[in-house]
């Protein structure tokens, strides 16, 4: 990873335009899923792309893909911490003096590293995994795990570039395990359940109606 953008830098400067433009959503449905995207506790945790898959993801309907998500998580969170360690950097809303979505957590996310995001990391690691066992979501894959990023900006606890290199840690983890055949034999236990799941079919729920309009409404946000 490169160096976070540096005190007086344009990059920190966009950084800080980038605050101010996505914090203004909390408070509003988008600002909701920001506060529902920071739990990473089980079981609540995966079933946050049950709708972009069209496959509702738990541990009793999918216990395989349940465990790929768990375990996931816990490689790609931990890839980002020798960068969290070595930088060192300051969130956003205590360098500003702001509020975030989640009130509770300020004082741990204060003494934890806020580059790269750890939550990015494992939100696109977890989109990338599960396009590979269904494709033809991709896109609506994709636009969650990129959702599910972009949440921690609104709830002011990143900096954009913060985001943007978890992504990068996210894709370098998800390829990096496509030569361990823990994880090659988790995939193809979970894509058994999920072409499984998908031949049974199930109509969308109300609130994958909701999740999909608020993402689409918000697709302006930063990159």
């Amino acid at each position: 990873l490169p160096s976070p953008p540096a005190e007086g830098s344009p990059a920190l400067a966009a950084d800080i335009a980038s605050f101010h433009n996505l914090t203004k959503f909390q408070g509003t449905l988008r600002g909701a899923m920001a506060g529902a995207d920071a739990n990473l506790r089980f079981p609540d945790a995966a079933a946050v792309f049950s709708c972009a898959l069209g496959v509702q993801i738990s541990e009793q309907a999918t216990p395989n893909l349940n465990m790929l998500l768990r375990r996931t998580l816990t490689d790609t969170a931990l890839a980002t911490y020798k960068a969290k360690d070595k930088y060192v950097r300051t969130r956003p809303f205590v360098m500003l003096k702001a509020g975030s979505c989640t009130p509770k957590e300020e004082a741990m996310l204060a003494k934890d590293g806020s580059y790269p995001s750890g939550h990015s990391a494992i939100g696109w690691g977890w989109a990338l995994v599960l396009t590979e066992l269904a494709p033809d979501r991709a896109d609506a894959l994709l636009q969650r795990g990129r959702a599910f990023s972009q949440s921690r900006a609104i709830c002011g606890v990143h900096w954009q570039s913060d985001l943007e290199a978890g992504r990068l840690v996210g894709s370098a983890t998800v390829a990096r395990l496509q030569a361990n055949p823990a994880f090659n034999a988790q995939m193809a236990a979970a894509r058994d359940e999920v072409t499984k799941a998908r031949a049974v079919g199930s109509p969308p729920a109300p609130a994958c109606a909701a999740e999909s309009a608020t993402i689409a409404a918000s697709s302006s946000l930063a990159p």
